[in-house]
């Protein structure tokens, strides 16, 4: 096993490297230029001064060093816990994120706990009713889950109660520690929406990985003997079925993502989705680059702990 765990971290060096290395080209060749953007907006100076005014700013902020040397001393610095500063308002890329991360941490762990006590229960009622009429509408509903965008549920429940009972989501973020329960009241409903979307795809995986295991042999064997229902479906069926599904958590990493960065706008959630937006309108290069490689050091983790809960799940696995 630990021979299994040093293999899988250390592939995800690589991996990480070449991330940050697409991100940091990527963002560059975005349309627009920051400094002709700055320069715009803040000057009103003849067009000969503000040439002159664009080629200082591009050398006082580093944009006129060759790509590599911009990323390596980038890198050097992401290292140390440094992401730079906006060039914008000069202010620290990481404590402004760590500012914010709390917010969008709580919004995807209420998402992400929300879809799993839904999903699980859920999925296993519908495997093992198959073709009953709660079958049928769990599985219409996890269709719904999946088909339906969260900005757009979003958007419908910030929209339709308002006009209907006068009711709308608080716009003053209340933090967690000034009052924990109206805080969890705000969370509540954006969670709700991007857990929605998670749970209908995760029910579906698992309604149909554990249909595929209730047909195999092992699981007649453990029936015939009289083994008790929970007994059958949780020590031979659920941990069997249960490699797909966790691929499909994983996966669902992005959706928690996503979801923040447009239900934070939304809600009014000062959150690092709002701040990744402002950031990519008004082409904050350090900002945008920060926040990716975030999002990236997330999920690399995130598909750690999938490899390391498949070789818990199958042991075969960390011997192959």
């Amino acid at each position: 096993m630990r021979n299994y765990i040093i293999r899988r971290v250390a592939l995800l060096i690589p991996t990480f490297l070449l991330l940050t290395v697409l991100v940091f080209l990527l963002i560059r060749l975005m349309p627009g230029d920051v400094i002709e953007l700055m320069v715009m907006q803040h000057s009103h100076e003849q067009a000969g001064q503000t040439q002159v005014d664009i080629d200082a700013i591009r050398s006082m902020v580093g944009l006129d060093k060759p790509f590599m040397t911009q990323y390596w001393d980038w890198l050097k610095g992401m290292l140390h816990g440094d992401l730079g500063s906006s060039y914008w308002t000069r202010r620290s890329v990481t404590g402004d994120i760590l500012g914010r991360l709390p917010v969008t941490f709580e919004l995807g762990f209420l998402a992400f706990l929300i879809a799993q006590i839904v999903a699980i229960p859920v999925g296993i009622l519908a495997a093992i009713r198959q073709d009953s009429p709660g079958d049928y509408i769990v599985r219409s509903i996890a269709i719904l889950g999946v088909a339906v965008p969260s900005f757009w549920l979003g958007t419908m429940v910030m929209v339709f109660p308002s006009i209907w009972w006068g009711w709308s989501p608080p716009e003053r973020y209340i933090p967690l520690t000034e009052d924990w329960w109206l805080n969890l009241q705000q969370f509540l409903i954006p969670a709700t929406i991007i857990g929605f979307g998670m749970a209908g795809l995760e029910i579906r995986m698992l309604r149909t990985t554990m249909l595929d295991v209730l047909r195999q042999d092992y699981v007649r064997t453990a029936w015939s003997k009289g083994l008790r229902e929970r007994t059958v479906l949780v020590r031979h069926v659920f941990k069997n079925s249960a490699i797909p599904v966790v691929t499909i958590i994983a996966g669902q990493i992005g959706v928690v993502i996503g979801g923040a960065v447009i239900l934070e706008n939304i809600f009014n959630l000062p959150g690092m989705g709002r701040l990744f937006l402002d950031a990519i309108n008004s082409r904050d290069y350090p900002y945008i680059t920060g926040m990716n490689a975030l999002f990236s050091i997330f999920g690399l983790v995130m598909i750690l702990i999938t490899d390391l809960s498949y070789a818990w799940l199958d042991p075969r696995i960390r011997y192959r």
